[in-house]
């Protein structure tokens, strides 16, 4: 901590966010190892429900089943022969 003050603020910042010291982390183990001998039940944390992503259009975008997928297939198909037809009438010369 004395020699390296930096490289300790970048190694230890979330105990020093939770102002741990380092010299009380002895007697918190030994807190936390006599809790859980007296009561070994494991218990139910409360989860967060997951954050919506709103940055990735992956999550965002709606699913199509097959007969929209073939319809938008078929659209493109016919859009693509209509601008290649409207071509080919032009080269007669």
């Amino acid at each position: 901590m004395e020699d390296e003050p930096k490289k300790y603020q970048l190694h230890f910042s979330e105990n020093i966010k939770k102002e741990l010291e380092a010299d009380g982390l002895e007697e918190m183990y030994k807190k936390v190892h006599a809790a859980i001998c007296a009561d070994p039940t494991a218990k139910k944390s409360e989860k967060r429900p997951p954050k919506e992503h709103k940055k990735n259009r992956q999550y965002s975008l709606k699913k199509l089943t097959y007969e929209e997928r073939k319809a938008k297939l078929i659209e493109r198909l016919n859009a693509s022969n209509a601008a290649a037809g409207a071509d080919d009438d032009g080269d007669d010369d």
